[in-house]
């Protein structure tokens, strides 16, 4: 098969052309593929909105399987402030090899902070007991902010209501 070589002089053309010869298929990931997506990684894309205005920040996290929630905590700053006040979030997840080879996952749900409060103690217990499996768990959440001296961090869960994800064909599909 030859190539096609679009123009520049047709821009449609070149995405039409494009699509017509592309041989990759994109699959939907059901619910459990999802979720082992989110057990094999520690680092992700969080999406909040304040205003109409969106903000995406990289976090790391650790997901809670039995309790369909993701943990993390921040020191307080932009994310916290505006998740407090809008607390519907998205994490976006991904496992790319190359532009041929990838996974992506998003975790849609609700910010919902843990305090310091009896009633939260076990949600604490559970979060540090995943957080521990990491190796320098605490970075870069905790790391000192230049121009503070105690930074204060808020524990976090993201509730998971809904979850989507996509993967171009692995290697024996």
């Amino acid at each position: 098969m030859s190539a096609i070589q679009p123009t520049l002089e047709e821009p449609l053309g070149i995405l039409a052309a494009t699509l017509s010869h592309t041989p990759m298929q994109i699959h939907e990931l059901d619910d459990r593929e999802c979720r082992d997506v989110l057990g094999r990684s520690s680092l992700g894309r969080l999406a909040c909105v304040r205003l109409d205005q969106p903000y995406v920040v990289p976090i790391h996290f650790s997901f809670d399987q039995e309790r369909s929630c993701i943990y993390a905590f921040s020191t307080i700053g932009q994310k916290i402030l505006w998740m407090r006040e809008n607390p519907r979030v998205c994490l976006e997840v991904e496992e790319i090899r190359d532009k041929d080879h990838w996974t992506t996952v998003l975790a849609f749900g609700r910010y919902e902070e843990i305090h310091q409060h009896p009633k939260e103690a076990e949600a604490r217990r559970r979060a540090e007991q995943l957080f521990m499996q990491r190796s320098n768990w605490w970075l870069p959440a905790a790391a000192k902010i230049e121009g503070r001296e105690h930074p204060d961090v808020v524990l976090y869960r993201i509730q998971i209501d809904r979850l989507t994800g996509r993967r171009t064909p692995r290697e024996r599909d």
